[in-house]
């Protein structure tokens, strides 16, 4: 399980992403996440082998096809798909290797740690950011909305 401590190293010294199943449907998460973390400061390259431009990004089909250094792999892919990410992560010399909620894979996190890889599993860099950095505020967090003291009552 990833410390704050490197949440928060990773996520102030990683700036090009590399998204790995990266969708241009604004409904599903991997839009949000990518639409977030461009507002926030970093490069978000899209890794989809089916579409050219993403959030106003050039897609590669994979990895090894981008041709830039990137420093994080985030991957919205299934668990069981990620070793062979890994291994491109490791090939194109990425700092860190992160899988998104529900996405744990071990052999994964060998490979990629063995390289010298950071490893993140089953989190989302949109709410570790927020978290962390602050404007966690999708769910009323932070907007004052949410409060533990009760609202005046009105005499009418």
């Amino acid at each position: 399980m990833a410390d704050v401590t490197l949440l928060r190293k990773v996520l102030t010294e990683n700036k090009v992403i590399a998204m790995v199943g990266l969708s241009d449907k604004p409904h599903r998460p991997s839009y949000f996440v990518g639409k977030y973390l461009q507002e926030h400061g970093f490069q978000v390259v899209p890794v989809n082998p089916v579409k050219k431009e993403i959030l106003g990004e050039q897609c590669y089909p994979t990895l090894e096809d981008i041709p830039f250094q990137v420093d994080m792999v985030d991957c919205f892919r299934r668990s069981e798909l990620i070793p062979p990410l890994a291994h491109s992560a490791v090939a194109i010399g990425a700092k860190c290797l992160w899988m998104q909620l529900s996405v744990v894979n071990e052999e994964a996190k060998e490979i990629a740690e063995a390289a010298g890889l950071d490893v993140v599993m089953d989190r989302c860099p949109k709410i570790e950011y927020a978290r962390i950095f602050g404007g966690l505020n999708s769910a009323g967090v932070n907007t004052k909305i949410i409060s533990s003291k009760r609202p005046r009552q009105i005499n009418l």
